[in-house]
């Protein structure tokens, strides 16, 4: 299986090249486990971001970043669901289109969760930004719940996403063209 090497915040990591379509493959980026990159993936991402109250990601390849970087920052975090689960009230719903998922999926704001946003400076955080469409919904997201969103960030920036001027990111990730 090919490879791609990453280089990031004095890292380096192995990506496996993933076919996305029959013209297209991308370098499979994951935090899940590897709890040296999250750490200091946020440490190098907080000193490029702009002061916020809390942070929301999408389910649910955002949440360990996420969860890092309110931890070294002392502010919450907000999740995003794919799903309603029993709990949650009074929800607010997007619909996102992602280039590593087959079909439209929609996420879900608990409304407990919204109030948190509401009137508190937002920081929109994710491990990849590439079509931007789970950016997308995570900003209407937080413009639904009234929250004042200070920047988008993510760990890389993919493709076209790297020549976007409104997003932090650490590094850009190629697209593999076939």
């Amino acid at each position: 299986m090919d490879k791609y090497t990453l280089k990031v915040a004095g890292l380096e990591r192995e990506l496996k090249i993933c076919p996305v379509n029959e013209k297209l493959d991308i370098a499979a980026f994951i935090m899940f486990s590897d709890v040296e990159l999250t750490v200091k993936t946020a440490q190098e991402l907080i000193k490029k971001c702009p002061e916020c109250d809390v942070i929301i990601t999408a389910e649910s390849k955002g949440i360990p970043l996420a969860y890092e970087m309110a931890r070294q920052l002392g502010v919450p975090y907000v999740v995003a669901r794919k799903s309603v689960k029993l709990y949650m009230t009074d929800t607010i719903c997007v619909e996102v289109k992602s280039i590593t998922t087959e079909a439209v999926q929609k996420l879900y704001l608990d409304g407990e969760k919204a109030q948190l946003l509401k009137g508190k400076r937002v920081l929109i955080v994710d491990d990849v930004i590439s079509t931007g469409e789970s950016l997308n919904a995570l900003v209407k997201l937080t413009e639904s719940a009234d929250g004042n969103i200070v920047g988008q960030a993510a760990v890389l920036a993919e493709g076209d996403a790297a020549d976007r001027e409104d997003l932090i990111f650490l590094e850009k990730l190629p697209l593999f063209f076939k």
